[in-house]
């Protein structure tokens, strides 16, 4: 990925907090043998859990290849914080490793936050409740307005504006957010429900009987009324099923996957708003989509 894609992927706001050298692997910082004694975890990290899966597959890679991506550290003291690469130090510690390659860089606290959470979401590992709430810290901490986050994270400010919005959410909810078991679209659509009580029962519907966002709109709209009224079950071969599951948890949306004849058939995405579809089209491509 070339410097620019690497700035825009990073946020226009973020290389104003920074100074021009914004990524992990630029030339003009030398690496470092660090000892993983010395190196604190970021105080401002807004990942809440690590997926056990994931990390295993980390140290996996970690032991037959090696590190390919120093971690990014800055002083602290006699000891050292980490701006970014939590997961890889974790691995590497689990590993029983004595010390990792860093690069030191300069970062005050906004900065370091913003750091971690512009990598958590490039790396798809946030909950948007975790985002949310990382976007909420750069606000309330350090009096960043909602469009300079839009800016630094590299997001529209209707995104950021709609992810704060699910805070509003009793914690049961969020949770169910966090989990994946409601993506943050059924969790917009909870909002519409007056009464936290009525909203706790159609979340607890919506998980039972998989309910689409739309499906979650409609009901929301009259407050949750008719949430009993189950509507008829698709018969889905398990497989295909836990593949809608894995996607759905994945692209954070409705999927439906419609299997035909001779191993063909379609797959089916939702999505509620142009914010929506330029995050799952950089989902599915890789890169910003800049059509």
């Amino acid at each position: 990925m070339s410097q620019t894609s690497n700035k825009r992927r990073l946020g226009r706001g973020l290389e104003a907090l920074l100074g021009p050298q914004t990524t992990e692997t630029n030339s003009d910082h030398s690496l470092e043998q660090l000892p993983l004694a010395r190196i604190e975890s970021n105080p401002f990290q807004p990942r809440t859990a690590m997926d056990p899966v994931a990390l295993d597959e980390l140290k996996q890679s970690l032991d037959s290849s090696g590190l390919l991506q120093p971690v990014v550290v800055r002083k602290h003291g006699s000891r050292f914080q980490l701006i970014a690469g939590e997961r890889r130090c974790t691995a590497a510690r689990a590993l029983g490793w004595n010390d990792i390659s860093a690069i030191v860089r300069e970062a005050d606290d906004k900065a370091l936050l913003a750091l971690a959470l512009v990598e958590n979401i490039q790396r798809d590992s946030l909950s948007a409740i975790d985002e949310a709430i990382g976007y909420q810290t750069l606000i309330g901490e350090f009096g960043t307005s909602q469009a300079e986050v839009a800016d630094i994270v590299g997001k529209s400010r209707s995104a950021v504006t709609n992810g704060l919005r699910l805070l509003k959410l009793p914690a049961a909810v969020q949770n169910l957010v966090h989990s994946g078991d409601l993506s943050a679209g059924h969790a917009r659509a909870l909002l519409q429900v007056d009464d936290e009580a009525q909203m706790l029962a159609l979340a607890a519907e919506a998980v039972e009987s998989k309910f689409s966002v739309r499906r979650l709109e409609e009901l929301g709209k009259n407050n949750g009324k008719g949430a009993t009224r189950r509507p008829r079950e698709r018969k889905v071969d398990p497989q295909i099923r836990r593949i809608e599951e894995e996607l759905r948890k994945h692209l954070r949306t409705d999927v439906l996957v419609a299997p035909r004849s001779k191993g063909s058939g379609r797959i089916w995405l939702n999505f509620y708003s142009d914010d929506d579809l330029s995050r799952l089209l950089e989902l599915i491509l890789g890169k910003p989509y800049e059509g």
